[in-house]
């Protein structure tokens, strides 16, 4: 029965579209965009459940090879009973080949190249082409120069023949050995981060002491972010002076300013000054580098925005679990109530909201602390001590041996797919919280860039095969790291081993991992955070000054936030007001001509005061404020200029900038058309109609 491996498969399908939905936003992105990162994330789960199958086929294998010599059929099918979900020896083998070497082809052909695209600046397919390639020809050119030297070493090598098969191994060993690389930073950090980050979350006084800090940067970071948008659009401004009307560049321009929120570009126009000096016409190149610029400020500010958003919900919620934790009421209370619909509200209610926030949170997080800090044990021990075979000093091998003897599939299913869950929880929760240089960061309400989510999905192809072979070394189930000859599974096989290059395959692979120990005492004493302060880099430290005056910069903005929520609100219950005592007037006035008229003026007073609740509503359940409205529920948003809702603009590569600005300012986000940055507020809206229909889909080839 091929069940389990059915339902591994559609388990990492579900697993990396909540994912996906999670963080990404469908409606925005190229349906590209989206299907190459489904398939990346889903193969990398999908290795991760598999592997365990593959774990206990192989086993059941061995135990039939070494019983058909001394045992006869019917005691060997009694010895060795058939685990669950077996399937047939050959579907392993075309499995892993078809996932291993489709992420590859993903992760080192394909999303590169998109990502280059995607942040190119030229205006056809050839030039956005041409810049994808000359941007990743140092990437490329790199890897191909290691490739060359070893094969001018392999070739020579007395004796050694290079086939197809060696240069597959050679291919796929240079990859796994570059993410066993990343993945030992990456698990040297989050196995000690993650427990420590389990146990500080259970004390609230700090986690909000933490989210103040974060906060404080945020804002720097938002205003830094802010700054550098103006700058760009100062530019872009003047080049739209510089060009005229009928200029064979106008239509360049135009696709630049598409790109940038109505509001943004209004702003800028009162922010800038023109002193009437002549300003030269700028040349192609220049309005590629002009295009790239406006991409990648356009992206930044999206993105701290959207973490500023987070952030700002995320200490509001924890200055209301410090207020109720005081509260004898027993029912949780906030300062600004979120709208739940029926079901949550049933099932979640204020009374066990707040044993769960004020009582059992804590504790249980403090239980998982524990137990996470033994797994991590377990893991830097057995990576310490897998290459040694005699004794087995492995915890992993140790274990695994006691299941093997005894042929406990169960075990051994349910052991390593637990091993293999917490590693990949350690190694993805940093990739997805990691910043590279504040260009990478996946943000959860569907405020992730393309550029971002591609970038994860990169990373997951290259982390997880690595990952499942140093587990497979932990276990003792690769024979050329214990130097046993035994029967090794499907994925091992087809990965292959570096025997053709000794130095890693003897060296690298076994002793590298040993140095986790190293970033884990790291991690432990905090030394990256003291050196990042040396640095000048505020990190969160209990004892420094600087952190503490942070903190309280933290807390003012948070009561400025507050304040400005606050009247947002006021201004809601202000128009209710208004709107109810319009319709008590005009209900009554109706009610005392006639009773039709009343009853048509009941339903429409009904009709009216349910569809501003529904809005009122709306607007309390989104994530960053009253009366904010990030996808208008409903009404969707187009792309066609302001006012007019009928353009037939595509949609552009940061449309998510100006449906943020739309949430922020509380302003309707339209993209600029065929206009000046000089033309008066009437003139901006010769390009749509009047109709209400919906903007285009995202074009992955918008520019052209």
């Amino acid at each position: 029965m091929a069940y389990l491996l059915v339902f591994s498969i559609c388990l990492a399908l579900l697993l990396a579209s909540i994912s996906l939905y999670r963080y990404g936003c469908v409606q925005r992105q190229h349906p590209i965009v989206t299907f190459s990162v489904l398939t990346a994330w889903s193969f990398s789960f999908l290795i991760v459940f598999t592997i365990p199958l593959d774990v206990t086929s192989t086993v059941y294998r061995q135990c039939i090879l070494e019983h058909n010599a001394t045992s006869k059929s019917a005691t060997v099918n009694t010895t060795c009973q058939r685990p669950w979900g077996m399937v047939e020896d050959e579907v392993f083998p075309n499995l892993w080949r078809i996932i291993y070497w489709s992420s590859q082809f993903l992760t080192w052909l394909i999303m590169p190249l998109m990502q280059s695209y995607l942040k190119a600046g030229d205006f056809t397919i050839k030039g956005k082409l041409k810049s994808a390639l000359v941007d990743n020809a140092i990437y490329y050119g790199s890897y191909l120069f290691i490739c060359g030297i070893l094969l001018i070493y392999l070739a020579l090598q007395p004796g050694i023949s290079l086939d197809w098969q060696k240069l597959k191994a050679i291919a796929s060993s240079a990859s796994n050995t570059w993410g066993l690389f990343l993945l030992v930073l990456l698990l040297g950090y989050a196995l000690v981060e993650v427990p420590r980050g389990l146990w500080n979350n259970s004390k609230p006084g700090f986690t909000l002491q933490y989210a103040y800090f974060k906060l404080s940067k945020l804002s720097s970071e938002k205003a830094e972010a802010e700054e550098h948008v103006d700058d760009v659009l100062e530019s872009l401004q003047s080049a739209s002076r510089a060009i005229p009307t009928r200029h064979e560049l106008r239509a360049a321009l135009e696709t630049i300013m598409r790109k940038v929120p109505t509001e943004l570009m209004e702003r800028a126009r009162r922010i800038s000054r023109d002193d009437g000096s002549p300003i030269a016409v700028p040349s192609e190149k220049a309005l590629v580098r002009l295009h790239r610029q406006v991409i990648k400020s356009l992206q930044t500010l999206q993105r701290t925005e959207a973490l500023w958003n987070v952030q700002v919900n995320k200490v509001l919620h924890l200055e209301d679990v410090a207020k109720n934790a005081v509260s004898l009421d027993h029912r949780f209370k906030t300062e600004f109530p979120k709208h739940r619909t029926g079901f949550s509200r049933a099932t979640y209610s204020p009374t066990l909201e707040w044993y769960w926030e004020c009582v059992v949170k804590a504790p249980f997080l403090k239980a998982l602390a524990v137990i996470t800090a033994f797994l991590s044990f377990v893991v830097v021990w057995s990576e310490l001590t897998f290459f040694n075979r005699e004794p087995v000093l492995s915890i992993f091998a140790n274990v695994l041996e006691i299941a093997k003897a005894n042929y406990d599939f169960v075990t051994i299913e349910i052991f390593s797919m637990m091993t293999l869950c917490y590693l990949c929880y350690c190694a993805y929760s940093t990739v997805f919280r990691i910043k590279f240089l504040n260009l990478y960061y996946l943000a959860a309400h569907h405020q992730t860039n393309e550029y971002s989510l591609i970038f994860s999905g990169m990373l997951l192809c290259r982390l997880t095969p690595p990952m499942c072979l140093n587990f497979l070394g932990m276990i003792h189930m690769d024979s050329h790291i214990i130097k046993q000859r035994i029967l090794e599974t499907h994925y091992t096989q087809i990965m292959g081993h570096m025997d053709v290059l000794g130095i890693i395959s003897d060296g690298f692979n076994i002793y590298f991992p040993m140095v986790m120990l190293a970033f884990c005492l790291a991690t432990w004493f905090s030394l990256g955070s003291r050196a990042l302060n040396a640095l000048g880099f505020q990190q969160f430290m209990l004892n420094e000054t600087i952190a503490t005056e942070l903190v309280q910069e933290g807390k003012d903005l948070i009561v400025r936030e507050k304040r400005k929520r606050q009247r947002a609100e006021d201004a809601i219950a202000r128009r209710r007001d208004n709107i109810l005592n319009n319709l008590g007037r005009d209900s009554a006035g109706g009610s005392s001509g006639s009773n039709g008229n009343g009853n048509g003026n009941g339903g429409g007073v009904g009709n009216i005061l349910s569809k501003y609740k529904s809005r009122n509503l709306d607007s309390a359940a989104s994530p960053v404020g009253p009366n904010d409205d990030l996808v208008r529920h409903g009404d969707r948003l187009d792309y066609s200029t302001n006012g007019n809702r009928g353009g037939d603009f595509t949609r552009s590569l940061s449309d998510e900038i100006s449906e943020r600005f739309g949430v922020s300012t509380n302003v309707t986000v339209g993209f600029k058309g065929y206009n000046d940055f000089g033309e008066d507020d009437d003139g901006r809206g010769g390009r749509g109609g009047s109709g209400s229909g919906g903007g285009a889909p995202r074009g992955f080839f918008d520019d052209v």
